[in-house]
Order: structure tokens, then sequence, then C-alpha cells
């Protein structure tokens, strides 16, 4: 009984729960949802946001979040084009534009950590800045004629499942061991629960700030990469309004705004349930307009849930 009562209280439980619910539903409600082919693209669609989840669940359990992540998405995979377009190697173009994904990263977590201005400032002004430069690099069009190297990140399939699908499942399983099991990436709960009392204990505080911004920065420009070879071309929209989803599903996941809670498996969750909601909406006939008004209700339901879950928890202590 106490086991149960442990688990019911777990966000993650709670939110599995609401997915097998969802899941049986749809089940009854559309035979077209079961099938292989359904469920494999449910899950290709998800990938991506599930990768650049890893670092976004990382750098909210230490109490910041990032706004720049769709748009790091959407430069680097235009950067990874114009690379390989003009001739460079596609190991050595993937490494330059995760090069440049850990310096965006870098900028990010300096303007933070050191110069103290506010993470949504600071993040949605990266935003703009690499909006405009992606539509700057490519004058509003999209780039292909990519070499078959790039589409292979993307395209290629294992025992027919796609790469992007095994990449996220690999990031998720070993972004939840080490998030919960690593003393260094545990340190992110002592600062995101008392910034000061980390930095009293001899926690580099400011360090941790800069790399969880730099391994968000370099997640969302590694799934830049992947989402170009999956679809064989750059888009300069790639990843606009992605930040939005991807922050809600790991509120929803469980990590808190405030900082000092959540995992990388709720993190996935939250990824799941949101893509499942996006699955059963188009199969069950809604307009595809509605699913942004959901997607916003569900932002809101995630941080009411959030609120009232820290204000219980007061109240027990």
């Amino acid at each position: 009984m106490n086991f149960f009562k442990r688990m019911t209280r777990q966000r993650e439980f709670v939110i599995l729960l609401i997915v097998l619910t969802v899941f049986v539903f749809m089940m009854f409600a559309s035979p077209i949802f079961v099938k292989k082919a359904n469920l494999l693209a449910m899950l290709l669609s998800l990938s991506i946001e599930a990768m650049m989840a890893v670092g976004m669940v990382n750098l909210m359990v230490s109490g910041g979040f990032d706004m720049s992540v769709g748009s790091v998405l959407g430069f680097c995979g235009i950067i990874t084009a114009l690379l390989t377009r003009a001739g460079v190697s596609t190991p050595i173009a993937v490494f330059l534009t995760l090069s440049a994904g850990a310096v965006i990263g870098m900028w990010n977590g300096f303007v933070v950590a050191k110069l103290k201005i506010n993470p949504f400032v600071t993040t949605l002004a990266s935003l703009s800045i690499f909006r405009g430069l992606t539509f700057a690099f490519t004058s509003g069009r999209n780039i292909a004629g990519l070499p078959e190297s790039i589409k292979l990140i993307g395209q290629t399939r294992l025992m027919g499942v796609q790469l992007p699908i095994i990449y996220a499942i690999l990031l998720v399983i070993f972004g939840d061991i080490v998030l919960r099991n690593s003393r260094f990436f545990r340190q992110n709960y002592y600062i995101g629960g008392n910034a000061r009392a980390a930095r009293l204990s001899g926690i580099n505080v400011d360090r941790m700030i800069i790399f969880n911004y730099m391994l968000t920065a370099v997640l969302a420009a590694w799934a830049g990469i992947v989402f170009t070879g999956r679809m064989g071309s750059a888009s300069c929209q790639a990843g606009t309004g992605w930040e939005l989803r991807v922050i809600t599903a790991v509120i929803l996941g469980g990590a808190s705004l405030s900082g000092g809670s959540g995992s990388v498996l709720g993190a996935f969750l939250g990824v799941f349930l949101m893509a499942l909601i996006s699955n059963a909406l188009t199969l069950l006939g809604v307009d595809i307009y509605w699913q942004q008004f959901v997607v916003g209700v569900v932002l809101i339901s995630a941080v009411l849930i959030d609120s009232f879950g820290r204000s219980r928890a007061m109240k027990v202590k």
C-alpha cells in the first residue's frame, strides 16, 4: 500500500495513466490507430522533440529554460545544409554544426549566469537572432539537393525503424540514467531548489548553468541535423513554435518552472502525450488548426498543475 501511494505521487505515473487511457480510447475510436505504420509515424513525429526535451528538462531542473531551441534547430539545419552544399564532408559539417550549437548555448549561459539577465529575455532574444539569421542566410528559401550522406542520418532504417526514433530512445534512456544517478548532473536539483545554498555548499553554480545551456543547444543542433536528414532538405521554417511544445511536454512530465524537480522519463512521457493527442485529433478528423489551440490549453493546464503541486507540497511541509 505504501509503495502504491508513493507511485501515485509521482508525476510520471500520473502521465503514464493518462497516456494509457488515451491509448485505449483510440484503440476503439479508430482502427487505424493501432496499425504499425501509424504508431511508427507517431514515434517519428515525436522523436525530434524528445531529443530536445532531454536537454530542456536538465535545464529546467536547474531553474532555467530556453525559448530559443526551435530557432537553434532551424538555424543549425540550415548551417549543415550550406556546409555540405559547399563541399564540406558530412562528418566535418556535423561537427561544425554541433560546435555552433555549443557556442550558442555558451553565450546564452554566460548572459544568464554572469550578466544575470533573465533567462526568458535572454533566450527570447536568441530566438529572434537565430531565426533572423536563418532567413538572412537563405533569403526565405529552403535548401534542397543535399548529399545522400546527410539523408542517411535521418532516413536509414534498422529493422524497419527509422534512425530518429532510435536516437530519441537512446538519448532518453541515457539522459534519464545520468540525471538520476550521476553526481555531476544531480547538482542541478540543488541549484534549482536553492541556488544560493548550492553555491555556499561548494557547487560551481555558474559553470553548471553555462553547461546546461550548452547541452540544451547542442541537442537542439543535433535535432536540427537529424530533421534535415529526415526531410532531405533544410527548411527555414523548421522548429518554429517547437520550443513551446517542448517546454509544455517537460512541465507535463513533472518539471517545475521554479526548478528543483523533473526527470527525463517524465519529459519523454509528456512529449509522447502531446504527440498522442495530435495523432488522435488527426485520426478523429479534427481540423489541424485546432491542434495549436489544444497545445495552448495543455500548456496552461500544465502550468496550473505545476502551481497546484508546489502549493500542495508547501502545505505538506
